[in-house]
């Protein structure tokens, strides 16, 4: 690696870092924050920001799911119940994606993004389950669908759409929701980035480093997250996703 070539590589090593820090910060994949600052910082149309963004997401995913597995292992019948339809819908959804018009699939996201949002700052309350009921099985596989659409179309949110579909309308403890959508997202992840790589959507001299970055990283965000008020922490991190996507949704009309 030459000079030059190491200056260029550490602005971005130091950019995944501030990624994976802030995605183990606030709880949710980097990808959520890499996407927009890939979209706006970097001018990168949506199919390829998103298949960036998987590079950084990939590794970070699995290894979740290796350690939360060796905590909170889920059933291996529940697991594949869950993660086959869901790999299956991501498979034919980022196919999708990446032919799909960059500025409809921009505004997709920005709209996703918003929802959240709303959802952070005024959750309902919906009629749930009781926690810790009996897992239905055959429902697992609709859920996978739900987790696999929001992967293939956005390449993220599979454990957003997921976790509540498990712990609410499943009536499922919380360790349990988590380990069922990390079975879920973590194929569908690696699913989604050769999808994406093989639709030529992934710049791998910017996703590489960004990857690296993180890694190093996410672990101190989750432990300062633990130290940090939730409610302040949840609030912060609603209203950045709502300017994030005001900002996606009205950039391309002004410019």
């Amino acid at each position: 690696m030459t000079f030059s070539t190491l200056l260029n590589f550490l602005p971005v090593l130091d950019l995944g870092a501030a990624l994976g820090f802030f995605g183990g910060l606030f709880g949710i994949g980097g990808g959520i924050i890499a996407i927009p600052l890939l979209v706006i910082g970097f001018g990168m149309e949506q199919p390829l920001a998103q298949g960036t963004a998987l590079v950084l997401m990939v590794p970070n995913l699995l290894v979740g799911w290796w350690r939360y597995s060796q905590r909170h292992p889920a059933d291996w019948r529940s697991a594949l119940a869950i993660a086959a339809p869901a790999t299956l819908t991501t498979w034919g959804l980022a196919h999708f994606a990446t032919r799909l018009d960059p500025l409809l699939l921009r505004g997709l996201f920005a709209a996703f993004l918003g929802l959240l949002a709303l959802r952070l700052l005024w959750p309902g309350r919906a009629a749930a389950a009781a926690p810790g009921a009996p897992l239905r099985r055959g429902a697992l596989p609709l859920v996978g669908v739900a987790g696999g659409c929001s992967m293939g179309l956005l390449g993220i949110g599979g454990g957003l759409v997921a976790t509540p579909l498990l712990s609410g309308w499943l009536g499922q403890r919380q360790t349990v929701a988590q380990s069922l959508a990390l079975a879920l997202v973590a194929p569908s992840s690696v699913v989604a980035l050769a999808t994406y790589a093989g639709a030529q959507r992934v710049d791998w001299s910017l996703g590489l480093p960004l990857a690296l970055g993180g890694l190093v990283t996410v672990s101190a965000g989750v432990g300062l997250a633990h130290r940090l008020p939730e409610r302040r922490l949840r609030a912060a991190f609603a209203w950045m996703l709502a300017a994030t996507a005001g900002w996606l949704a009205l950039a391309p009309l002004l410019g």
